[in-house]
């Protein structure tokens, strides 16, 4: 394996329970977390007495976080600014708690024709940017069908109009797939300046449907090969949705995400 690549999990693809995502995962010697969700609450919704008993369960199983899965952007613009604000200054809280300077962000679900929510847009993810430099952690986009930045056009125009350096790329190949674009072809030339963070999922470009990482149209390999070049330092990080695929979040079950992590080892160099 390329010592550079650090794999990390969506545990809650695996199960509810915190215990049993860490457990799976070790048993697949991955030692870090992408953590969205424990006992089936949103990271953002879990109490201090949960955060704290999350952080000693990881600690515990000698796991780091790669970075806070939250939902922030997953969200219409019909909602207050201060709505994903506040959610913010949660995901900070627990991104210090962990000891991750990642947090995982969208960029809104909207109405209409992009360019008539442009403005807005890009104002909301300055000021999130913005709450998260003043904190030292950077923000990574995801792409996401649906949301603004699905396209690798808007997600270039997100990222180099807002210019911050605490708005960087999470590279999903399969949401690219997903709306219509070739992975390495079309989405890698324009945003390669700006992925700091990298989700392994594929799909096929003729029905969407999600698969292992390598039997898809999502150019994984091609992605690999490329990240391998370029002596990317960071993680991969398991998103499998081989079961469940839904704007909430995906699910594999415990066997699912023992196949992705085959697959994506198989493809490793």
């Amino acid at each position: 394996m390329t010592t550079n690549f650090t794999l990390s999990a969506f545990g809650d693809e695996i199960d509810a329970d915190l215990e049993t995502q860490l457990k799976l995962l070790a048993e697949e010697g991955i030692r870090h977390l992408e953590l969205r969700r424990a006992w089936g609450k949103n990271v953002l919704d879990l109490d201090a007495d949960e955060l704290r008993q999350a952080k000693t369960l990881l600690d515990s199983y000698g796991f780091g976080v790669s970075a806070i899965g939250s939902p922030i952007g997953k969200s219409q613009l019909a909602q207050p600014r201060s709505f994903e604000q506040e959610r913010m200054q949660r995901a900070i809280a627990a991104a210090d708690m962990f000891g991750t300077k990642l947090i995982r962000v969208f960029s809104f679900y909207y109405e209409g024709a992009p360019s008539a929510v442009r403005g807005e847009v890009l104002r909301r993810m300055a000021l999130l940017a913005l709450q998260a430099e003043q904190a030292g952690l950077t923000l990574v986009h995801e792409n996401e069908k649906d949301i603004y930045g699905d396209t690798p056009e808007r997600c270039y125009d997100l990222l180099s109009s807002v210019g911050s350096p605490a708005l960087r790329m999470a590279f999903d190949p399969a949401n690219f797939v997903q709306c219509g674009a070739r992975p390495m072809h079309e989405a890698w030339p324009l945003l390669t300046e700006f992925v700091d963070h990298i989700h392994i999922k594929d799909a096929f470009f003729d029905d969407g449907r999600i698969c292992p990482a390598g039997e898809g149209d999502g150019q994984i390999p091609e992605l690999l090969a490329v990240l391998g070049e370029r002596q990317y330092v960071g993680y991969l990080t398991l998103e499998p949705h081989l079961q469940i695929a839904g704007p909430a979040g995906g699910f594999s079950g415990a066997e699912g995400m023992r196949v992705a992590i085959q697959a994506l080892r198989r493809l490793l160099p």
